[in-house]
């Protein structure tokens, strides 16, 4: 596992794209899951990492719109999944060991940003049950088809620079905010991804946690025009503002660190721009980094045992 964050000179930065990562690499006879990889950027790395070689299994809530989606990329086959319903995650992961098939790449992609206040089961708050406890389910319930060597992918975000995880108040049951709310269910991809890797080390299992960059994507639904220009992320006529990526580019960060070999001995780690993330230095999450809430192993020891109460699963 990784003792220190710091960029290792990998020859990509944030203009790549997810086809410039996989240039020379072959994934023939591979399976990968994507979830949400029918719309932004999980559609981008579903159609990469296809053609590139692998089978791509794209779990969607929307299966018809995920179809209609992926109806060019017969390499991807849609199953459905709402990762807000753990009876979902449960009936799906059981249906995908029945048929004996390996998994080399899982990328934890799908998400929800700035939503209003939704609660979701036992009134879990839905940016940490979809963002995280979906995603910890899952992965858990999938690990008899994780193949040796294989690598999960949790998208997190420079989101993670606005909270820790509050301990506390994990549901926010004493007032309601959508940013920390998002922030915190990045934290705990983070945390999720580091923890993963020390655990599955052993068996050859890597994880890794990645901030895909700025994009204007449909993750952004919730959040009305207005407040896109407020925050700077786009320009008076519209365009995504300076140091914003296209979603070819949004989704390189997950591809790479889903198959790049340069990551070989730096399992668990936080990666931005086809690199390891250095230490943030700055509170300017357009310039990024990890904050160091985010890579701590003993939060991560302590929000795994915490999920794996709640989700009734464990790796």
């Amino acid at each position: 596992m990784i003792m220190k964050q710091q960029k290792i000179g990998t020859g990509f930065g944030a203009h790549s794209t997810a086809d410039d990562v996989l240039a020379g690499i072959d994934l023939t006879g591979t399976t990968a899951l994507v979830t949400g990889g029918y719309s932004g950027l999980g559609l981008e790395a579903t159609r990469a990492l296809a053609r590139a070689g692998a089978r791509v299994v794209v779990p969607a809530r929307r299966a018809a719109l995920a179809e209609e989606a992926l109806r060019d990329v017969p390499e991807a086959e849609v199953q459905a999944l709402d990762l807000a319903d753990l009876e979902s995650v449960r009936t799906f992961s059981d249906r995908f060991l029945r048929t004996g098939r390996t998994l080399d790449i899982v990328i934890n992609n799908a998400g929800i940003m700035a939503c209003p206040e939704t609660r979701i089961g036992p009134g879990w708050e839905a940016h940490f049950a979809v963002n995280h406890l979906g995603h910890f389910a899952l992965v858990n319930r999938l690990r008899p088809s994780l193949a040796p060597g294989s690598r999960v992918v949790a998208v997190a975000s420079s989101g993670h620079f606005l909270s820790d995880i509050r301990w506390d108040d994990l549901h926010f049951r004493t007032g309601y905010d959508r940013w920390l709310a998002y922030a915190q269910s990045k934290t705990a991809n983070a945390l999720f991804a580091h923890h993963l890797d020390r655990l599955g080390a052993a068996s050859g299992l890597h994880a890794f946690a990645v901030h895909p960059g700025s994009i204007l994507t449909p993750l952004q639904r919730h959040v009305p025009r207005d407040e896109w220009r407020a925050h700077g992320w786009v320009t008076p006529d519209g365009r995504p503002a300076d140091g914003f990526k296209t979603p070819q580019q949004g989704a390189a960060t997950a591809v790479w660190a889903a198959t790049s070999p340069l990551l070989d001995g730096y399992g668990g780690a936080y990666c931005q721009d086809c690199d390891l993330a250095d230490p943030a230095a700055t509170d300017d999450m357009l310039v990024g980094g990890v904050k160091p809430w985010a890579t701590d192993p003993e939060a991560a020891a302590r929000l795994w045992a915490l999920s794996s109460e709640l989700t009734e699963t464990d790796f």
